[in-house]
């Protein structure tokens, strides 16, 4: 199976196209699931737009598939320009994993245009030393496993001869976890090295790490039920729920309650449902069914 970043021969048309408001969430939250999404929101009239444009569009195709370029009109997707605040153009986004996570606004130097597609690529893990791959891949087995001290034990070494390797790293961060020690875990994490902080490995070891914490004093599953079932205005019930299933292993459960809580009231308690949801999905893995179908779904309500 291609990796990220693999695929050495893309067609032309398959790195970059034009999105609409109906093909949006396909287009760009979705395919960024699997590869980082660029999107150039620019118009016609846009002589920024003109020169910037067949800029990104090279490098991206110089990237080999590392990323995917989408270009908006922002004349004919007014709704997708609105709902991301797009206020001058060009604007240009970048989404990893259905989010966000980097872009710029106006006309920009060639340079900088590497550099935001070369930053883009290692965020995504595109970059990640290829040398230690084995080791990594028989840690994550042993982890799977229930091997969890033998993982723990070979994501350190791999550490120890590569520091900056996020995927070991978060590796080492999710073994502890595994074992209960949440303080080592958050320790390890605390000392990552600064050019690998921000990878997006570390950010879902983050992510797990506060579902552990937050476990750690989840309510009983059955009285929060009744709560919810009894009162369904209950937010804070709901939500307590939803804590309560994840802490139990039912993370499909957590999820629905969660959706549940953003379709009545998205913006109860500043948006925590959609808070805790992007939790839960950055702890799972990318291609968990759970994350898929949520991401879906919640990106459904939030474009509708």
């Amino acid at each position: 199976m291609l990796e990220l970043g693999q695929n050495a021969n893309p067609a032309p048309d398959d790195l970059i196209k034009e999105s609409s408001e109906a093909t949006f969430m396909a287009d760009v939250v979705e395919t960024s699931q699997q590869v980082p999404v660029i999107v150039d929101f620019w118009a016609p009239w846009c002589g920024p737009c003109k020169t910037l444009g067949p800029m990104l569009e090279d490098a991206v195709r110089a990237a080999k598939g590392a990323v995917k370029m989408v270009k908006v009109n922002v004349d004919e997707n007014q709704m997708i320009a609105s709902q991301l605040r797009i206020q001058s153009i060009p604007t240009v986004y970048a989404f990893w994993q259905g989010q966000p996570i980097d872009g710029f606004q106006g006309a920009v130097q060639g340079s900088e245009i590497k550099a935001f597609v070369d930053r883009l690529v290692q965020q995504s893990g595109g970059d990640a030393s290829g040398g230690l791959d084995d080791a990594i891949e028989a840690a994550e087995q042993m982890l799977a496993d229930g091997a969890v001290t033998d993982a723990a034990q070979t994501f350190a070494a791999i550490v120890g001869e590569d520091p900056k390797n996020a995927k070991a790293y978060a590796g080492l961060v999710r073994a502890h976890i595994e074992l209960g020690d949440l303080e080592q875990a958050e320790a390890i994490l605390n000392g990552a090295d600064a050019d690998i902080s921000h990878a997006p490995e570390l950010e879902a070891a983050h992510a797990k790490l506060e579902l552990a914490r937050q476990a750690e004093s989840a309510g009983p599953v059955g009285e929060l039920q009744a709560k919810v079932e009894a009162d369904p205005t209950d937010h804070q019930a709901r939500y307590d729920l939803a804590q309560a299933l994840y802490a139990k292993g039912d993370a499909q459960g957590a999820v629905d309650q969660l959706l549940e809580l953003f379709r009545r009231d998205r913006n109860w308690n500043d948006e925590a449902a959609k808070t805790q949801l992007f939790k839960i999905f950055d702890a799972l893995p990318p291609q968990d069914p759970v994350v898929l179908n949520g991401r879906r779904k919640l990106s459904s309500m939030i474009f509708a």
